[in-house]
């Protein structure tokens, strides 16, 4: 979830230059294990599809998610926080991949993942570009998107337990703009010193290309679908 950490202060030249060189530090790496993190997920994924692994549901997904999550967030600051990542991601992998034969089985299956998988790239490559490019300070997002986020959980928690497709389709819309505010959010926390931490950081971005993606593939599913 958003962080509500802020800097408002004004740094001496010294400072300011070894503040730079820690927020660059935090950005490359946070790209660099996000770019592994999302490979190792899509491995995963592929390997549930190629097996035809069963969905776990989704209390295991949930108790896998948060217990996960609870323990990257305990250890952080130490290896065991990069492995713990990996272990997060190659879990939620496991769960696209029975997601992604589902949709594969459906007429233009192929062309509606594909679509899902284009317009995820492009749009966290759009956002975080924009971001990194203008520096804009996003960190008034904060208190919105954790009320929307939470919301929109509940919501999709309501659509599922009650099979009600037309509020499923309207958090998946929701969630495509959530993410996205996520996105730049957290591209501009980074940058602005709010998230010195590039595990939490890679997390926190690869949920929300991961939420961006099976949204978008819900979306574009059921219009392929009506058509």
């Amino acid at each position: 979830m958003p962080s509500f950490r802020t800097q408002a202060v004004a740094l001496p030249h010294g400072a300011g230059a070894e503040s730079a060189l820690a927020t660059n530090r935090v950005i490359r790496n946070t790209y660099l294990l996000l770019a592994m993190t999302l490979l190792f997920s899509a491995a995963s994924a592929a390997a549930a599809v190629a097996l035809k692994l069963p969905h776990p549901g989704i209390i295991l997904t949930l108790v896998g998610y948060f217990g996960l999550l609870f323990a990257i967030t305990r250890f952080r600051d130490s290896g065991l926080g990069v492995g713990l990542v990996f272990a997060l991601t190659g879990f939620m992998g496991y769960t696209l991949g029975p997601i992604v034969s589902h949709y594969l089985g459906l007429p233009n299956g192929g062309q509606t993942v594909m679509l899902a998988m284009g317009g995820t790239a492009a749009i966290f490559l759009g956002l975080s570009a924009y971001v990194l490019t203008t520096k804009k300070d996003f960190s008034f997002m904060g208190g919105f998107l954790t009320a929307g986020i939470l919301l929109a959980f509940l919501a999709g928690l309501g659509a599922i337990f009650f099979e009600i497709p037309a509020l499923s389709l309207t958090v998946s819309a929701a969630f495509v703009l959530l993410m996205s505010g996520l996105i730049l959010y957290e591209t501009s926390n980074i940058i602005h010193g709010g998230e010195t931490n590039y595990v939490m950081a890679t997390v926190s971005l690869f949920v929300s290309i991961f939420n961006l993606f099976t949204s978008l593939l819900h979306l574009l599913g059921f219009t392929s679908n009506s058509d």
